[in-house]
């Protein structure tokens, strides 16, 4: 029995895989363009190449973990992202289980950024889903 012959051509030109690649870097590079630019919701202001976060002018610490949470959920206001998501896209792959972090860093972020933390107008819990961060939270 013979062995099956293999031909080794390609199934494009070499032109077309340079214009793909190119056109693939050009959309990576605007996708970090705009996680690079500030973004304004409500009062709440963040600059992430600044490293800041304002409300109302008012400048707000936030520790580098706050701050990482902050700029995802921002960058995807409106959209509920579940935990599992958030702990990966903040502490790392390894990460997916450790509710009571998410938990812990909501409750002093919001401690921060809220005005009356127990009644949310921003960090907003979308029940056995995660958190969400209000596209258009009410005017003060």
């Amino acid at each position: 029995m013979r062995a099956p012959t293999i031909t080794s051509r390609k199934p494009f030109q070499l032109r077309e895989l340079t214009a793909r690649l190119r056109s693939a870097v050009r959309r990576r590079n605007a996708q970090d363009a705009d996680r690079d630019r500030p973004i304004r919701i409500g009062e709440i202001e963040l600059d992430p190449v600044k490293y800041r976060v304002q409300k109302s002018g008012r400048s707000i610490h936030l520790t580098p973990k706050e701050f990482e949470m902050l700029h995802y959920l921002m960058l995807h206001a409106g959209e509920p992202i579940p935990h599992a998501r958030l702990l990966k896209s903040v502490w790392g792959a390894e990460y997916g289980d450790e509710l009571e972090y998410l938990r812990t860093f909501v409750r002093q972020l919001r401690k921060k950024i809220e005005d009356d933390p127990r009644h949310p107008q921003y960090l907003l819990t979308d029940a056995y889903i995660g958190y969400r961060f209000d596209e258009k939270p009410p005017e003060a």
